[in-house]
């Protein structure tokens, strides 16, 4: 049955998306446009996501640091490029207690600055590299239009930034970071991504390459869900961050940037959840099963509740008991909403049966388990099995609305009536990439590939690449 206080997909995506982020008690809004209070079942959404990063960021050899919040904005100038990206989203503090200050200190939309001082003072040597930082903060940038999780005036990320002695290293700690995320996405989030690298007018500020990962949304549109990109040089001629070579000789080193964010939730929420509320991956929720004894006044009800609290716990299972005076139907639709992606239910009938109800969050599927089976094993299972269904599904829909055109008005009836990804050729003229964008309100998420062999879509000229573009948030 559908839950009546959630709005429908189908009839207005945008309303569906917040209710199901304030019924599921993810976020409430304070009274600062843009600045969302993080509720405890949202933040540990973000604290399984923070702790599947961390593991795969230090199994790799990086090391977590923490950069003041504040930047003097003569600092932040250093870098033309970067300033100029981020110049309009700057929130700028100009006083300290009742004083003006000396200098404008900026609240960081990024770290990239503080870092390359810190970088430009601790390396001397080639025995100084590579550098490999990681920060877990947030950041402030001064949006216009603000939607939970997605685009914040205040968000949670990581930033990471490492330094190299050589072009090489520091392209693959690009992709190598690249890759941890598409792999992240697919075996946490259960959500299968895009990857390729911007073009010009998409990449990060400052940046030489920018490579990115985009995830497909059940509406058609798509989410850019993390970046990684390559520095070159710039930041360190700017930041005079040198070293000295094996051949002794000073040299500039190569700098790498890469993050996600709390944008992941708003993913897994818009990939995976239905009419009723969240569908959570096993993998990704703070609780996987949802144990509801059906008259708690029975004492081997309860005493069996708790029992399988103690077993499943012990077996590494995230599970609690709803032993709450809610009726047994509210406590049903309320698992629903938060996606708890098993529930158990049993009552004095069922334990005369000698089992118990397994329902599955996913399909709304239910079946029953004998109590002297191996339940631990059983739900262990179930929930592998769910975390696969729900990684198929979402493939299956990429795949399905993944288009390939040549013609500009197909591309341009895709994107309004189906949504989705569509490759197409392109001659990398910004012009061309602009008048889409004007026209159909549609961007280029990433190169996929080269293309010399058909004409640009929009101008007819030789190609020079394959490139997605989409609507997106």
């Amino acid at each position: 049955m559908k839950n009546e206080a959630i709005t429908s997909r189908d009839v207005d995506f945008a309303q569906w998306y917040t209710d199901v982020c304030k019924k599921a008690e993810l976020m409430d809004y304070s009274s600062i446009k843009g600045f969302i209070i993080y509720r405890p079942y949202g933040y540990a959404l973000w604290e399984m996501i923070q702790k599947e990063f961390d593991k795969k960021f230090k199994e790799t050899g990086h090391q977590n640091i923490y950069m003041p919040m504040l930047i003097p904005e003569s600092l932040l100038k250093k870098e033309a490029d970067h300033v100029e990206g981020f110049a309009p989203e700057c929130a700028v503090v100009t006083k300290g207690g009742l004083d003006d200050l000396e200098e404008n200190l900026v609240i960081r939309p990024t770290s990239e600055t503080l870092f390359c001082e810190h970088y430009a003072k601790i390396v001397k040597s080639y025995r100084d590299l590579p550098k490999l930082y990681n920060q877990w903060c947030s950041v402030v940038r001064w949006e216009k239009t603000t939607r939970p999780f997605l685009r914040g005036s205040e968000f949670l990320w990581q930033e990471g930034h490492t330094v190299h002695a050589t072009e090489e290293e520091a392209k693959e700690e690009t992709l190598r970071m690249l890759n941890i995320y598409k792999d992240t996405c697919k075996d946490l989030m259960a959500i299968p991504m895009v990857t390729g690298i911007k073009t010009d007018k998409e990449k990060f500020a400052g940046a030489e390459e920018t490579y990115t990962i985009e995830a497909l949304m059940h509406d058609g549109k798509v989410l850019q869900s993390g970046t990684s990109h390559y520095f070159g040089q710039g930041f360190a001629k700017a930041f005079n961050m040198k070293f000295l070579d094996k051949d002794n000789k000073e040299k500039f080193v190569y700098q790498t940037s890469w993050g996600v964010s709390t944008r992941l939730i708003g993913a897994v929420i818009m990939v995976h959840g239905d009419d009723n509320g969240l569908v959570l991956p096993p993998k990704m929720a703070p609780i996987q099963v949802e144990i509801i004894p059906i008259k708690m006044q029975d004492e081997k009800v309860m005493e069996l509740a708790n029992t399988l609290n103690e077993k499943l716990t012990k077996a590494g299972i995230r599970c609690e008991v709803d032993d709450s005076d809610k009726s047994p139907g509210f406590k049903f639709n309320e698992a629903e909403v938060k996606g708890i992606p098993l529930r158990i239910e049993f009552g004095p009938r069922d334990l005369e049966n000698n089992q118990i109800i397994v329902a599955k969050r996913n399909d709304y599927t239910k079946q029953t388990i004998e109590l002297n089976s191996n339940i631990e094993d059983v739900i262990s299972n179930l929930l592998d099995q769910i975390q696969d269904e729900m990684y198929n599904k979402a493939l299956e829909h990429l795949k399905c609305n993944t288009h390939e055109t040549k013609d500009y008005n197909e591309l341009k009836n895709i994107l309004e009536t189906k949504g989705g990804f569509v490759k197409v050729p392109w001659c990398k003229e910004l012009d061309c990439e602009l008048k889409i964008k004007e026209d159909i309100n549609a961007t280029s998420r990433c190169i996929v590939g080269e293309n010399t062999k058909d004409k640009c879509i929009c101008c007819g000229k030789d190609s020079k690449c394959d490139v997605y573009f989409a609507k997106s948030y």
